[in-house]
């Protein structure tokens, strides 16, 4: 089995473009990289709502842990919640 390569540093999205479209990605170890998801529409509603204090730090720490703002922590959760159509009905009623 051939040793793979680290991938070089790029330090502008012109250099990530060129390493791309040149390089055989075969060769690199990409076993670092995570699914990323994107956040293409805009946002144009507000949500102001009130957390118990232990959730909201909690949820701050995940997101730090993650490396992303935690108010976009907070709407992939809802994405995800709202993704999961009713899989996992809960026995509870609104």
């Amino acid at each position: 089995m051939k040793k793979l390569k680290a991938l070089p540093a790029l330090m502008s999205d012109e250099q990530a473009e060129h390493f791309v479209e040149n390089a055989d990605l075969t060769e690199y170890d990409l076993s670092q990289f995570k699914p990323m998801h994107f956040e293409l529409q805009p946002k144009s509603e507000r949500v102001n709502m009130r957390l118990p204090k232990p959730l909201f730090d909690a949820a701050r720490a995940r997101a730090q842990a993650e490396g992303i703002p935690y108010q976009r922590f907070i709407r992939r959760a809802l994405e995800m919640a709202l993704a999961s159509d009713g899989k996992s009905k809960s026995k509870r009623k609104a």
